[in-house]
Formats: structure tokens, sequence, C-alpha cells
């Protein structure tokens, strides 16, 4: 399946046979927090890579970031988050406590 215009399709795991094909809005690869998964990426597959960009965190990992990435527009609370370009996604994930919880 095609991803709608303005979408990226992803794989997300961290074993080949447990690969997760979502897709997201284009937009969050400009998002500060993505860009550490993105950046980790980069240094496990390269740059060359055939198919769906791959991400290197469990789903879970990936569904939690996609929450503060999704909270973050709900917010307006101007929150800045900051992470080291090398973080991995679960040291992203982990480095955030929420005070509420976003449902989507």
């Amino acid at each position: 399946m095609k991803a709608k215009k303005g979408w990226l399709a992803v794989k997300v795991g961290l074993e080949d046979d447990k690969l997760e094909r979502l897709v997201i809005p284009m937009s969050y690869l400009h998002n500060p927090l993505f860009k550490p998964l993105m950046e980790r990426a980069r240094e496990v597959y390269g740059y060359r890579t055939s198919g769906p960009l791959r991400l290197p965190c469990t789903v879970d990992e990936f569904l939690s970031l996609r929450s503060r990435i999704e909270g973050q527009t709900l917010s307006s609370s101007g929150l800045v988050y900051d992470q080291h370009p090398s973080a991995t996604c679960r040291e992203v994930t982990e480095s955030f406590q929420p005070s509420y919880l976003v449902f989507s």
C-alpha cells in the first residue's frame, strides 16, 4: 500500500521478523524530538536503503515518541525538549516524564 501525499511509510522494530509498517506525517522529519531517532537510523542503517525508512526502536518506544510529538502540537505550554543527537529512541522516550496523557 502506498502512503498518501504528505505522509511517509516507516518500518519500526529491532528485529527483522518483527518489523511493523507505520505511516507518519512528513512534518515529523523536521521535528526536534524526531531528529535523534533519524540520526540513530543513519548510524545503524546508513543513507542508502531500499523500501520504507527503518527506525531502530521498538514499536512501543515509537508510539511513545509519536505521542510526545502529537502532544507538542496540542500543548501551548512552550516546552522545549533538548536531546543529544546520538540519543536512542529509548533514551528520548525515557527522558520525558509526562504530567498528562494524550490519547489519539
